[in-house]
């Protein structure tokens, strides 16, 4: 194994270099994160399971294969849970994130585009998200892929969007990407965008959902682990995936496990009450959390939204990705406003944090690149891009 410092961009004449220098086993975190966790990563009874250069978890640290604490910082990069071909995805693109310091970037998917018996199934859309995933790695990110947008179990549906719970088409959608990408470990797998109005029973289990059989994050994440991956899981909570209050009670069986909550800035969402919603599982050491999206939302646009929960996630050395990586807008929340990219007011706070942490992403051996060169053209250029826009489509987030 061996750790990429991603340096740059420098822009000379016109054309952006990012170099990215790799370096043996360097630790992904600095010295002082490694003691907040009194497990760290320690494993009783043997080699821990990891997928092939990714991680493993120990009580609420995430962990290189060589034992060293890590921490995921990054961006949330929509577009593809409601067009088959993204918007503006490119090569150059991924490697802008890189050079905001970013470690990771969730990218948000459609099981009705990857299904082939299903209506809006495109052909092209699994070769798409490999795509992504290459030039995301290319650039130094892990990537999480996301079931952002499902189907209440109907294939036949013609407009799929953000359901109550996963269903039954779920469940073969994480069959084939998990036998897809479990020969690498820099990809993890988020399981269900923001479950809402279920039971914590139904979460876990299964059940009745509104106007369908939901299908629960335990089997979900069986469905992965039966396609061989051992790649680590993503299971975000309840309310719109902020409460992860019925982990401990409905948690998952198994092991690779992160919890994610998505604090946005909603009456019932406000920092007194982060602590008992999902500080507590790093507190008590009992599962890594991750906060896949958060942000302001409001029209207000102050980044200090942001500014807090950084803060709250680096005190309980929890992990996140800032939502999102599209110019969508104040209430979206945008991080960029356009695809150059200009920080918005948000964006500003999250560059700023993620210029902050050291960037040291472990690859597999004879991985990563030497550099990655490309004109400042291409920035804006739609190697793979749609005519929709958020808004267009009805993208809301929660």
């Amino acid at each position: 194994m061996r750790a990429c410092v991603i340096a740059g961009p420098v822009i000379v004449a016109g054309t952006i270099t990012l170099s990215i220098a790799c370096i043996p086993e360097v630790a992904a975190v600095g010295a002082q994160d490694a003691a907040v966790h009194p497990t760290g990563c320690a494993v009783e009874g043997g080699a821990p399971t990891v997928a092939p250069g990714g991680y493993y978890t120990s009580g609420a640290t995430v962990c290189t294969p060589d034992g060293q604490p890590h921490l995921f910082h990054g961006v949330d990069r929509p577009s593809l849970e409601w067009s088959s071909t993204g918007d503006h995805l490119s090569v150059a693109d991924f490697a802008l994130m890189g050079s905001w310091n970013a470690n990771i970037v969730r990218i948000a998917m459609n099981q009705d585009f990857w299904l082939s018996g299903a209506a809006q199934y495109s052909a092209s859309y699994a070769a798409t998200v490999a795509q992504a995933v290459e030039w995301a790695e290319a650039a130094g990110l892990d990537v999480i892929l996301d079931l952002h947008w499902s189907d209440m179990g109907n294939l036949a549906i013609m407009q799929s969007g953000q359901q109550e719970m996963a269903d039954v088409n779920s469940k073969q959608f994480w069959t084939e990407v998990a036998a897809a990408y479990k020969g690498d470990g820099h990809v993890l797998f988020e399981l269900y965008n923001e479950p809402h109005d279920v039971t914590w029973g139904v979460w876990q289990n299964g059940g009745a959902a509104d106007g369908f059989t939901a299908v629960g994050m335990q089997e979900l994440y069986d469905a992965v682990r039966a396609a061989g991956a051992n790649n680590v899981v993503v299971a975000g909570g309840l309310d719109w995936a902020y409460s992860l209050a019925g982990v401990t009670t409905n948690g998952l069986q198994g092991y690779n496990i992160m919890y994610a909550t998505h604090p946005y800035n909603q009456p019932d969402k406000q920092p007194s009450g982060w602590e008992a919603a999902f500080g507590f599982l790093s507190t008590d050491d009992v599962a890594p959390v991750i906060a896949t999206e958060f942000g302001d939302g409001t029209t207000q646009c102050t980044g200090a939204w942001d500014d807090e929960l950084i803060a709250f996630a680096a005190a309980h050395q929890s992990s996140w990705t800032a939502w999102a990586w599209y110019p969508g807008g104040c209430s979206f929340p945008s991080l960029i406003s356009d695809w150059t990219p200009t920080p918005t007011v948000q964006g500003t706070v999250v560059q700023a944090a993620l210029a902050a942490f050291p960037k040291t992403i472990p690859f597999f051996d004879g991985g990563g690149l030497d550099a990655t060169t490309f004109s400042a053209e291409d920035a804006t250029d739609d190697v793979v891009s749609s005519g929709d826009e958020a808004g267009d489509a009805g993208v809301t987030e929660q």
